[in-house]
Formats: structure tokens, C-alpha cells, sequence
């Protein structure tokens, strides 16, 4: 599990469960969570080390730069990425509750 849940770790999670079997190129995420290069491919490159991610191709492009990677969920990372991101949701639901007013009288 990774170390600390981000705010953008939270969109990464939550554009990949839409479609869990999906296979995403790092752009698509990009555009889809709309963060940057420099923050999404760290949370990319952790979730592979991590085994949420499946990283596949990288064969070198037609110009001769490098290939394009599709990132998939893997059937562990998608059970995770499930679990925290409805934990969040619950916890996010908890805190938006107001407490009750002193003195009052529970229903």
C-alpha cells in the first residue's frame, strides 16, 4: 500500500476504477486526472513497485524516441484502490456531519 494517500493519489485511483480492465497511456491519466507529468508518473512508477500497476510495452517509436507504456490495474491493485478510495469517501461523508446541538434530544 503506498506510504501516504494524496489527494492526487486519490484521482489517479479513482480514473482507473472507472474501467478497471482499461489500459491506460500515461497521457490518457494525464488529461483524465489533469495533473502533470511530474506528479502523475511518480504515482504511476510507485503503484507499479507496489504491485497495484501492471506496466506493459515500451517498444521504441517509430522517430525513435522512447515507447509508449499502458498502465492496467492489476487484480490486487484494483481491490485496494477500491478499498481506499471508499474509504475516503466514508471518512469524507463522517467529517461533513454535524455534530449535534448541545442539549438536544436524540430522535
Amino acid at each position: 500500500m503506498p506510504e501516504r494517500i494524496t489527494k492526487q493519489l486519490l484521482k489517479v485511483l479513482e480514473a482507473l476504477l472507472v474501467d478497471p480492465q482499461r489500459e491506460w497511456y500515461g497521457l490518457e491519466l494525464m488529461d483524465a486526472t489533469k495533473l502533470s507529468s511530474g506528479t502523475l508518473y511518480p504515482i504511476l512508477h510507485r503503484l507499479v513497485q507496489d504491485g497495484w500497476l501492471a506496466r506493459q510495452g515500451g517498444q521504441q517509436s517509430d522517430k525513435g524516441g522512447p515507447g509508449r507504456r499502458l498502465y492496467v490495474l492489476t487484480g490486487v491493485g484494483e481491490q485496494a484502490a477500491a478499498r481506499v478510495v471508499e474509504d475516503r469517501l466514508r471518512a469524507k461523508r463522517h467529517a461533513t456531519r454535524r455534530p449535534p446541538r448541545p442539549g438536544a434530544q436524540p430522535a
